[in-house]
């Protein structure tokens, strides 16, 4: 009896169909179909507008971000590896040229660096209760954001973008390691210690007890 065999490119393809619903795209923009990959941009554009706006706190700089991001993500389509999400790639991508923004308007040239940090020594609570406030009972909420904006500038990059896709985008402690290319212990510690600092930004302006 003849045996029917399917190639592993072709089960892996479907495996990640399954587990991510951007494939069926991404296939077919790798194959040239380029209103596929608009159909992406369509998709993400405004979520890595906001991410990238989070993190350079310049809108000019935060459309240049995205046009690179998916100009970069094109071009590297045949490279793209299907053991993490198109998005989860996508965002990596969009965040790395946020920082880079970041390093190139600092005269200091702050560098940033994502390997991987011991909690040794640290704090991390198992649970950290929520710190934000109520806008409604305390200032507009136009207001309560130009305020959380000004608190974000404090941070070094390396703890906003964690807090930015956590926080502000709701990503899990799983995908924002993902993305960042992390451990979850890392992240918790850094969410952690930017959490501290936002309490303490703000505290100047609310007080403790509203904070949490």
């Amino acid at each position: 009896m003849e045996q029917t065999t399917v190639a592993p490119t072709n089960l892996s393809a479907c495996a990640a169909c399954i587990t991510d619903p951007d494939m069926a795209l991404v296939q077919s923009a790798r194959s040239g179909d380029i209103s596929a990959f608009e159909e992406l941009v369509r998709k993400y554009d405004r979520k890595l507008f906001r991410i990238a706006l989070n993190v350079t706190h310049n809108i000019e700089d935060a459309q240049e971000v995205v046009q690179t991001a998916f100009f970069k993500a094109y071009a590297s389509l045949d490279r793209f590896e299907a053991n993490a999400k198109f998005l989860t790639w996508l965002t990596r991508i969009a965040v790395n040229e946020s920082l880079s923004k970041l390093r190139k308007r600092r005269s200091q040239g702050h560098e940033v660096s994502f390997d991987y940090e011991s909690s040794s020594g640290e704090r991390l609570p198992l649970d950290f209760s929520d710190w934000h406030p109520n806008p409604e009972q305390l200032y507009s909420h136009s207001e309560f954001q130009e305020l959380l904006r000004r608190a974000l500038e404090e941070l070094s990059p390396a703890l906003r973008v964690v807090f930015v896709l956590r926080d502000i985008q709701e990503l899990s402690s799983d995908e924002t390691a993902a993305v960042l290319n992390m451990e979850t212990s890392a992240i918790k510690s850094r969410l952690y210690r930017a959490r501290l600092q936002l309490r303490e930004q703000l505290s100047k302006y609310f007080g403790t007890a509203e904070l949490r």
